[in-house]
């Protein structure tokens, strides 16, 4: 046995060489262009299908042909034992890889469950495919990825995303990893001491709106063992995503400066920036000679230390006001940051997020708009409409006045765990932009959540657009997800997705998914701060979804994917029980019934216990997995204390017990229910309940300041969570609903 092992791996590692050969050989008759290397990216498709397909891996072969028209393009077939994958570059080869999973093999690979249960022999390709893209730019990630889902991810973790973005077409992804190692050794350079910048730099949680410019030191002080393993992390990020034929966008300077700036450079215009309750930020003026010295050493060092394919990110005024709304001055700050990079890159192209103009409608006139733009040549500017699902604003800015703009789908605000989406605008939008007049120069798709690893049916739905220039039948589509989702055809399954289409994923124009009243912090009202459950759909519609999967279950329990979408039902259906029981215990407070606001937050709290057991039968669903990631970036207890006290910090306060984002997160994980939304509810009943006694009305206000110490001692408290699931998820989902679907048919049905 063991020479026939050797002798199969010999065969196959000579499979590989052969084709990498063939293909430098093909590759000498292509015109190849930009940064890619045949030979690399060869090596790095055969990896991937290995990675991805293990046991099949030497049934597929590649080949590189040209582009469609200067447009990317794969094509796919089968010839004699072996499945064809062609393209223009490795991102369309191994789209061509997932079309014929999902297509032919009926797989399906996602954050949150994948099947790949391939047969024994492969299917055939009865004839040749042949797909473009009729988008330049397929872009991906928002700055806030980077910490609320992104924080604490290792390198596997990273390849595992990068694979995933190089299956789903997408040639443009943000690389703003590592970038303080550059900082560090640009403000060195200018002869800044460690004490500068160490109430410069933030935590790792936070790095987004530091490197945004809307808070300085916030989290840290931040070690140099995170600077150093984070300038690597990014070296092997950016080596995957080129290998693969991406462009990655680098960051760029934009003006934030060390407060120390002042003291070394006592001439200097420095201006105070102000964000949400932080500590002022120290923006440096454009006409200050020392903005294009600053933004050349940065790019310069970057360069040194990571290459470049020539787009860069810069965002000026991000959720801030500038400090004057005269067109000269906008032009002007837009001219000296796009001159800065030219001083360093002649070939430099600036990506800039259209958020700031849905953020401050009332600031951003069109004189305002065009004035910040117009500084930059067309061919050298790209917007991304960050939110084109729910705010257009290429349909109220002249789609951006000629500059070249991306169709983009946010979806997600902090992480907050909420089946939500608004699918037929994504399956029909972008194609209709695509062919309007009005759009002017629409370039591309992009994803720019906040965070991921939620509904991935939106995601994966978004991107089918990549390969295709006309409206999606979502409908339709949902039957053929369900089925490589699943393994199988499920006419139980295929009634859950035609509600859930029609109830959470019809969702309103709303900022994310509706939160539950559990992660807010308790009251008696329908909404608290920072908490939103306002949904736009009637929960009763939703709730029928439920019964189908659990019918269904029998035959699907073996899926990842079933699993995952079977607790996430769940545990919609249980939290928006969870918000009719809080109505109803409100209802009894405001009747002085405490015997019955007793039964009703007794059972708002055993909901909540069902709610997160449940969730702990899920990888996808732990506090201990956040927080024990993070631990495992220090390199000494205290870092691991530091990097912990981040990570908690993000999902709860945000800042500190004055903070104003607390709850913007809202995760309903196994872990944080029970250590931390639980055990408010709890001091809130129990206070509730002692003041109904003594026939004494609450103190809201004072309640709420009294909790806010509570919650700044979890912050800083050490307490363990697992990060091992339990037990069968399909055995307690219909648990729960054998548990409670008696009394939930009485309210809903």
């Amino acid at each position: 046995m063991k020479k026939q092992r050797i002798f199969h791996c010999v065969i196959i590692c000579a499979f590989f060489i052969g084709s990498i050969l063939q293909n430098a050989v093909y590759a000498a008759n292509v015109k190849i262009t930009g940064h890619i290397n045949v030979n690399d990216s060869s090596a790095a498709v055969y990896a991937l299908i290995k990675r991805i397909v293990p046991k099949h891996a030497a049934e597929f072969q590649i080949k590189f042909i040209p582009k469609d028209n200067d447009k990317d393009v794969f094509e796919l077939e089968s010839s004699g034992n072996k499945i064809i994958l062609s393209g223009n570059n490795g991102i369309s080869i191994a789209s061509s890889l997932n079309y014929y999973l999902k297509n032919y093999a009926h797989c399906d690979i996602s954050w949150n469950g994948t099947n790949l249960n391939l047969p024994k022999r492969l299917p055939v390709v009865p004839s040749k495919v042949r797909r473009v893209s009729p988008y330049k730019y397929r872009y991906y990630f928002n700055y806030c990825t980077f910490n609320y889902t992104m924080s604490w991810w290792n390198w596997d973790r990273w390849q595992w995303e990068i694979d995933w973005m190089a299956l789903n077409g997408i040639n443009m992804p943000l690389a703003i990893t590592g970038q303080n190692a550059i900082w560090q050794r640009v403000y060195k350079s200018l002869n800044f001491t460690d004490d500068d910048l160490a109430s410069f730099f933030s935590g790792p949680a936070y790095f987004n709106w530091f490197w945004m410019g809307n808070l300085d030191g916030w989290g840290g002080p931040l070690p140099q063992s995170i600077i150093t393993g984070q300038e690597e992390l990014q070296k092997k990020i950016l080596a995957q995503e080129r290998g693969f034929g991406m462009t990655p966008i680098l960051p760029s300077f934009t003006g934030h400066v060390p407060s120390a700036f002042q003291t070394r450079y006592p001439e200097s215009k420095l201006k105070k920036t102000k964000w949400s309750t932080f500590s002022p930020a120290y923006v440096l003026d454009p006409d200050d000679p020392m903005f294009t010295v600053v933004g050349k050493k940065f790019l310069d060092e970057e360069i040194k230390t990571f290459g470049t394919d020539h787009y860069y990110t810069a965002d000026t005024f991000n959720e801030m006001i500038p400090p004057s709304n005269d067109s000269l001055y906008l032009d002007n700050i837009t001219g000296k940051v796009y001159q800065s990079m030219l001083k360093a890159d002649k070939d430099a192209h600036w990506i800039m997020q259209g958020w700031l103009f849905y953020h401050d409608p009332k600031f951003w006139h069109p004189k305002q708009v065009k004035a910040l733009l117009n500084a930059v040549p067309d061919d050298r500017m790209i917007i991304l409409d960050l939110w084109s699902e729910n705010h257009p604003v290429w349909k109220t800015n002249n789609a951006y006045y000629g500059k070249p703009w991306i169709w983009c789908m946010l979806l997600n605000f902090g992480g907050n765990i909420s089946m939500y989406g608004r699918m037929d605008v994504v399956a029909q939008e972008p194609a209709k932009a695509l062919k309007s007049p009005e759009a002017n120069k629409i370039s591309g798709i992009g994803l720019t959540p906040e965070a991921i690893e939620q509904n991935p049916v939106m995601y994966e739905l978004m991107l089918e657009n990549a390969w295709t220039d006309q409206p999606i039948d979502a409908a339709e589509w949902l039957k053929g997800y369900a089925w490589r989702r699943y393994g199988s055809k499920n006419q139980y399954a295929d009634k859950a997705w035609e509600i859930l289409h029609h109830t959470v994923y019809t969702g309103g124009i709303m900022q994310g998914g509706p939160e539950s009243i559990i992660t807010g912090r308790p009251t008696m009202a329908a909404l608290t701060g920072g908490t939103r459950p306002h949904k736009n759909y009637a929960p009763k519609d939703f709730y029928p979804a439920w019964g189908y999967l659990v019918k269904a279950s029998s035959k699907l329990k073996s899926s990842d994917g079933f699993q995952y979408d079977m607790v996430d039902v769940t545990r919609q259906a249980l939290v928006n029980y969870a918000d009719t029981i809080q109505r109803q215990f409100a209802a009894a407070y405001a009747e002085h019934d405490q015997k019955k606001f007793k039964i009703l937050s007794d059972k708002f709290l055993m909901i909540l216990d069902d709610v997160d057991n449940l969730l702990g039968t899920r990888k996808d669903f732990l506090l201990g997995k956040w927080l024990n990631d993070a631990r495992k970036w220090g390199a000494t207890p205290d870092e691991k204390d530091l990097f912990e006290k981040n990570a908690r910090d993000l999902i709860t306060l945000w800042g500190d017990e004055k903070a104003t984002l607390h709850e913007y997160a809202s995760k309903q994980w196994a872990g944080m229910i029970s250590g931390f939304y639980k055990p408010r509810w709890e001091q809130y009943f129990k206070y509730v309940n002692a003041q109904m006694a003594l026939q004494k009305p609450i103190d809201q206000k004072q309640f709420e300041t009294d909790i806010t110490h509570w919650e700044w001692n979890w912050v800083n408290s050490h307490e363990t969570y697992t990060d091992k699931t339990h037990g069968s998820s399909i055995t307690e989902a219909q648990k729960l609903y054998k548990k409670y679907h008696t009394e939930m048919d009485e309210i809903y049905l």
